[in-house]
C-alpha cells in the first residue's frame, strides 16, 4: 500500500486505502462528553490518543499517511516515528468517504437514525463547551472590571459633589481651600463641625497636607460665615461621607485587581499604556482576541466612534484619536503632534495585542523603546506648528443688472440691408 488516508468522524477514525476501502479503524468510546472533548482538541489541531493508536497500527502497511489537517499532520510527525505523515486538503478519497458514509454504518452496527441522534448530542455538547470557554476568557472579566471602575468613579463624583454642597452650607470657605474630593470628605467624616478643626487634627487625618494650607483652613474656620450645624445634622452627613470613603477604598482594590489581571492576560498592552487604559481598550474592542485582529487605524479611534461616523456622514475631519488620548505623551503634546503620536502608539498596540493573544511572548520593552524613539522624532521634526494655509479672498460677485425703466424697454431700430432701397 502506497498511501493510507485517515478520515475523522464523530465516531472515531477510519483508515482508507487508495480505492476508498476501510482497512482499519479506531473508534471512540460511546461517551458523548469524552467525544466532545476529543473534537475540541482536534479543532485546535491537537492530536488525541485514538489517532496515534491507529497510525501506529497502520504504519507497517503504509508508505505515507494522509490527513486533512496539515497542522495536525505536522504535530503527529513528532509523535509517531517511522512513517511519513502529510496533510492534503481537500482529499477526493475522504470527500467520497463522507459522501457515501451511510453505507459504512451497517458494519458498525448502527442505523442512520442512531448515528444522527448521537451526532446531535455530541454537537450540542461541543457548542456548550465553546460557549463556556468564550465566557470564561479572562479578558472579558477585565472588560467588566474596567466598566465597574468607570461606574464607581461616576458614583464617587456624584457623592463628593453632594457632600461639598451639603457641608458648604456650614463651612463654604473650605470649597476653595480643598480641591481633592477625598481630602474634603475625610475632613467632613473625621472632624465634622468647623469649630473642631485644628492643625493637629488635620495633620492626624491628612499627614501629607502642607502646614501653610492647614493654617489657612483653621483661620477660615474661625471666620466662616456659614450656618451652624448641629451634631444631629452632621450625623447624616458623616454616614454619607463614610459611604464615599468605603467606595473609594473598593476602587483602589478594583484597580489593583485590574493591574494583576492585565499582567496575566495582556502584559504587552499593559506595559505600553498601563493597566487601566489597556483594559479600557480591550473592553472597547470586545476582547483581547478581537483587538488583535483590528488594524492599527481602528485601534487609534476606539472610543471616538460617534465622531468618526459623524465625519463620514458629513464629510468633516475624522478624529485623530479615541480613548488613547489618555496616554500621557499624547494629551501633554501640542495639538499638531497628537495625531502622529497616536498613530505610532496604535501601531505598537496592534503588535502588542497580537503577541498577547497568540504567542504569549513578552516583547513590550522593544516596542516601548521604538515608540519612545518615534515620539522623540515627532517632537523634533514637528516642533513648530504647521503654517496656516492662506485664505483665498472671496470671488467678487458681479453687480446686479439695473432695473428696467418704466414704460418698457425700447428696441433698437432694425438694420437695413445694403442694396435695398
Amino acid at each position: 500500500m502506497a498511501k493510507i488516508y485517515v478520515a475523522t468522524d464523530v465516531l472515531g477514525f477510519f483508515a482508507l486505502d487508495e480505492a476508498g476501502n476501510v482497512v482499519d479503524k479506531e473508534l471512540y468510546e460511546k461517551k458523548p462528553d469524552m467525544v466532545a472533548a476529543r473534537l475540541m482538541e482536534l479543532e485546535k489541531s491537537n492530536y488525541v490518543p485514538e489517532i496515534v493508536k491507529l497510525i501506529e497500527r497502520i504504519k507497517p502497511r503504509a508508505e505515507k499517511v494522509v490527513l486533512e489537517d496539515p497542522e495536525l499532520a505536522r504535530k503527529l510527525v513528532a509523535a509517531v516515528k517511522g512513517v511519513e505523515i502529510v496533510g492534503e486538503s481537500p482529499s477526493h478519497i475522504l470527500v467520497e468517504f463522507r459522501r457515501n458514509f451511510p453505507k459504512y454504518l451497517g458494519a458498525l452496527g448502527l442505523t442512520w437514525d442512531e448515528y444522527q441522534k448521537f451526532l446531535f448530542e455530541v454537537s450540542d455538547l461541543v457548542t456548550r463547551l465553546k460557549l463556556r470557554q468564550a465566557v470564561e476568557r479572562r479578558d472579558l472579566f477585565i472588560a467588566q472590571a474596567i466598566s465597574t471602575l468607570d461606574d464607581v468613579d461616576k458614583i464617587l463624583n456624584l457623592i463628593a459633589s453632594r457632600i461639598r454642597e451639603w457641608y458648604g452650607l456650614h463651612f463654604p470657605e473650605l470649597e476653595e481651600l480643598i480641591r481633592d474630593n477625598k481630602e474634603y470628605v475625610t475632613i467632613v467624616y473625621h472632624i465634622g463641625h468647623r469649630s473642631r478643626i485644628a492643625e493637629d487634627a488635620l495633620k492626624k487625618i491628612l499627614p501629607e497636607m502642607p502646614e501653610e494650607r492647614a493654617k489657612r483652613i483653621v483661620e477660615s474656620a474661625k471666620k466662616s460665615i456659614g450656618a451652624e450645624m448641629s451634631d444631629w445634622d452632621l450625623e447624616q452627613l458623616k454616614i454619607y461621607a463614610d459611604i464615599y470613603l468605603n467606595l473609594d477604598a473598593y476602587r483602589e482594590k478594583l484597580a489593583t485587581y485590574i493591574d494583576e489581571a492585565m499582567k496575566e492576560v495582556a502584559p504587552n498592552v499593559r506595559e505600553l499604556v498601563g493597566p487601566l487604559l489597556g483594559a479600557r481598550l480591550i473592553k472597547l474592542a470586545g476582547g483581547l482576541t478581537r483587538m488583535a485582529f483590528l488594524p492599527a487605524s481602528t485601534i487609534q479611534v476606539l472610543g471616538a466612534e460617534k465622531a468618526l461616523f459623524r465625519a463620514l456622514r458629513t464629510g468633516g475631519k475624522p478624529p485623530k484619536h479615541g480613548v488613547i488620548f489618555q496616554y500621557p505623551e499624547i494629551f501633554r503634546s501640542p495639538r499638531w503632534q497628537r495625531g502622529k503620536i497616536a498613530r505610532a502608539l496604535a501601531a505598537k498596540l496592534a503588535i502588542a495585542a497580537k503577541a498577547d493573544a497568540f504567542t504569549g511572548n513578552f516583547i513590550a520593552p522593544r516596542l516601548k523603546e521604538e515608540l519612545l524613539k518615534r515620539i522623540q522624532e515627532v517632537k523634533t521634526l514637528y516642533a513648530k506648528p504647521p503654517p496656516k494655509a492662506p485664505t483665498q479672498p472671496a470671488a467678487k460677485t458681479p453687480p446686479p443688472p439695473p432695473p428696467p425703466k418704466k414704460g418698457g424697454e425700447k428696441r433698437p431700430p432694425p438694420r437695413r440691408e445694403r442694396g435695398r432701397r
